[in-house]
C-alpha cells in the first residue's frame, strides 16, 4: 500500500509538472481559445487601434494614406513611425489632394491631427477636406426604393443583396465603420462640419508662431524649423504618443502633415541659391523629425517643391532621410498635355523609394509606368496604357484614329503615316 501511495504521488507530481510545462510552452499546433479579460498575456501583442492593421510582410503597424491604390503600391499602407515625402508637381495642383486625403483618413478614424503650414491656415485646410463615400449609400438607395412600395419585411431581405444585409444602419454622419482600413473620398464635396468639429487636431501656422525680430544663429536650424520641432515634440510628449505617459483615452495615432516644406516661406534659401547659408537646415530638421517619429505612435506626410531646389545634392540627402518618396509629374504645361496619346491621364506618379522595415531588402513595385487622373469625384492611380501598335489585330477604326493622332505628333515617322498605314518605308 505504501508503494502504491508512493507511485500515485509520483504520478500526481509528474502530471502537475506536465500541466505546468504545457501552460508555459504552448505549441503552435494547439489552438488557442479566447482569453478572459482578467488573464495576463506575457507574449507580445500588436496595439489595437482604429484605422490600423499589421503588415503581413514585416508585422509593422500600418495606417492608410487615404488613397487605397497608393496603400497597395507602398506594400499595404504607411508604417507608423515613418515619413512619406511627396514631391510636388510643378504647379502644386495634385499634391495638395494627397495631403488632404491623408488628413481626411485620420479624421474619419478618429486619429489626432497635426497640420503645419507656412502658406495656408490649418483651419482652412481642414475645411477643404474631401467628403468620405459612405459604404451604405447603395444600401440606402435600395432601402428607399423597397420601403416606398411597402413590401413586407420577409420580402425585403430577399430583394436586398446579401452583402448589404450584413451592414448596420447608420444614423450619424460618417462611414459605416471607422475601423475599416482605407476609405474612398469624393473630391467634389467637402467633409461634413460635424466630423471636423468632433476631431482632435492641432494647427501650426508659421506667421502666427514666429516674429520678424528673431535672431538667426549661424550653422543652426531656421527659426521656423525650430519652432515646428518644438511644437511636434510637445504634442507627442503631452498627449502620450511616445508611450511615457499613458494616454487618457484609448491609444491613438498622431498624423502629422507638413505642407510646402523647404519653400522660401519657411525661411529656407535652398530654392533661391545653389549654396545658401541654410543649406543644412532642412536635412537637420528631417533627421530630428525621424527620431521623434521612431519613438512614438505617429506617421508623417510632407509635401516639398523639389523641382525648385537648386542643389541636387540636397535632394539626394532629403531622399535618404525620408522613408517613402513619391513624385508627381503633371502634364500641365508640358508637351504631353496636347499629345493625344496621354489624353486619358493628368500626370505620372513615380514611386522613388519604399522603406526597408525589419528586413534587409525593400519592397519594390513591379509596375513602373504609373499614371494618375482626377475624375469629377475620385483621384485614381492606374497603369499607363498607351494605344497599341498598328497591327493586324487592331480594328480598322483604331488604325484610323492613331493615324490621325500621328499627324499631330510632329515631323518624323509620324509625318510618313499620312495614309492608312502607320509606317510606310
Amino acid at each position: 500500500m505504501a508503494a502504491v501511495a508512493t507511485c500515485g504521488s509520483v504520478a500526481a507530481s509528474t502530471g502537475s509538472a506536465v500541466a505546468t510545462a504545457s501552460k508555459s510552452n504552448v505549441t503552435s499546433f494547439q489552438r488557442r481559445g479566447p482569453r478572459a479579460s482578467g488573464t495576463n498575456d506575457s507574449g507580445p501583442r500588436l496595439v489595437s487601434i482604429a484605422g490600423t492593421r499589421p503588415s503581413v510582410r514585416n508585422g509593422q503597424l500600418l495606417v492608410s494614406t487615404g488613397l487605397p491604390a497608393l496603400d497597395q503600391l507602398l506594400g499595404g499602407g504607411l508604417a507608423v513611425g515613418t515619413v512619406l515625402l511627396i514631391e510636388e508637381d510643378k504647379y502644386n495642383i495634385y499634391s495638395p489632394l494627397l495631403f488632404k486625403y491623408f488628413l481626411a483618413e485620420g479624421t474619419v478614424n478618429g486619429h489626432t491631427l497635426l497640420v503645419a503650414s507656412a502658406k495656408e491656415d490649418p483651419a482652412n485646410i481642414l475645411q477643404e477636406l474631401p467628403a468620405p463615400l459612405l459604404d451604405d449609400k447603395c444600401k440606402k438607395e435600395f432601402d428607399e426604393g423597397v420601403y416606398n412600395h411597402k413590401t413586407p419585411e420577409s420580402n425585403i431581405k430577399m430583394r436586398i443583396a446579401w452583402r448589404y444585409q450584413l451592414l448596420p444602419k447608420m444614423e450619424q454622419i460618417g462611414p459605416v465603420s471607422s475601423s475599416r482600413f482605407g476609405h474612398y473620398y469624393d473630391a467634389s464635396k467637402r467633409m461634413p462640419q460635424e466630423l471636423i468639429e468632433a476631431s482632435n487636431w492641432h494647427g501650426f501656422f508659421l506667421p502666427e508662431k514666429i516674429s520678424s525680430t528673431v535672431k538667426v544663429e549661424p550653422c543652426s536650424l531656421t527659426p521656423g524649423y525650430t519652432k515646428l520641432l518644438q511644437f511636434i515634440q510637445n504634442i507627442i510628449y503631452e498627449e502620450g504618443f511616445d508611450g511615457s505617459n499613458p494616454q487618457k483615452k484609448q491609444r491613438n495615432i498622431l498624423r502629422i502633415g507638413i505642407q510646402n516644406l523647404g519653400s522660401p516661406l519657411w525661411g529656407d534659401d535652398i530654392c533661391c541659391a545653389e549654396n545658401g547659408g541654410n543649406s543644412h537646415s532642412l536635412t537637420k530638421f528631417l533627421y530630428v523629425l525621424r527620431g521623434l517619429l521612431r519613438t512614438s505612435l505617429s506617421a508623417c506626410i510632407i509635401t516639398m517643391p523639389t523641382h525648385l531646389i537648386q542643389n541636387k545634392a540636397i535632394i539626394a540627402r532629403v531622399t535618404t532621410l525620408s522613408d517613402i518618396v513619391v513624385g508627381l509629374e503633371s502634364f500641365i504645361g508640358s508637351e504631353r498635355e496636347t499629345n493625344p496619346l496621354y489624353k486619358d491621364y493628368h500626370g505620372l506618379i513615380h514611386i522613388r523609394q519604399i522603406p526597408r522595415l525589419n528586413n534587409l531588402i525593400c519592397d519594390e513595385s513591379d509596375v513602373k509606368d504609373l499614371a494618375f487622373k482626377l475624375k469629377r469625384k475620385l483621384f485614381t492611380i492606374e497603369r499607363l496604357h498607351l494605344p497599341p501598335d498598328l497591327s493586324d489585330t487592331v480594328s480598322r477604326s483604331s488604325k484610323m484614329d492613331l493615324a490621325e493622332s500621328a499627324k499631330r505628333l510632329g515631323p518624323g515617322c509620324g509625318m510618313m503615316a499620312g495614309g492608312k498605314k502607320h509606317l510606310d518605308f
